[in-house]
């Protein structure tokens, strides 16, 4: 086989060791992923909207981590607590976006697993609660409600909205 100077480059980098998807089947994982998840801003951004967001939004953390802290408005269902509170606790008929700590954390992809198996529309709300904070988003504690500047590294400083 002969390795044209294209693929000769390619194969070097890193980036490209593996060719990107065909257009086709990369619109069909982004559009599967959209499906899957949600963003803090967007989350944020419907939850300040007038009227039904048209979700609810759950914290799968510990008590001891939801007093820490919490988005307003959230459902407190710690992931263990899924199988047996679900059905008292959520709307089938609502979508849930879940969350937990942040992306180093996979208990909101767990708690999210555990709805969808009891028949839940369900999301995952990407960055979780450390990127609702980083973002400067209002939170609550067991104190009252806080909030933080946003992170310049994580969200737009002077403007609404990042453009993407």
């Amino acid at each position: 086989m002969v390795m044209t100077s294209h693929s000769a480059a390619a194969a070097a980098n890193p980036v490209l060791r593996v060719a990107p998807a065909s257009p086709a089947a990369a619109a069909a994982y982004f559009g599967a992923s959209l499906a899957f998840h949600a963003d803090v801003s967007d989350v944020a951004a419907a939850l300040a909207a007038d009227g039904d967001p048209g979700f609810v939004v759950l914290d799968s953390r510990s008590t001891a981590s939801w007093d820490q802290g919490h988005i307003p408005g959230a459902v407190h269902l710690p992931t263990a607590l899924i199988p047996e509170q679900a059905a008292a606790l959520l709307d089938p008929a609502v979508p849930v976006v879940t969350y937990c700590w942040g992306p180093g954390c996979n208990g909101a992809t767990r708690a999210a697993l555990a709805l969808a198996q009891l028949g839940f529309h369900v999301k995952e709300m990407l960055g979780g609660f450390e990127y609702w904070v980083r973002e400067g988003f209002a939170y609550e504690t067991w104190e009252g409600g806080e909030r933080r500047a946003a992170d310049p590294l994580t969200a737009p400083v002077d403007a609404a909205d990042c453009g993407c």
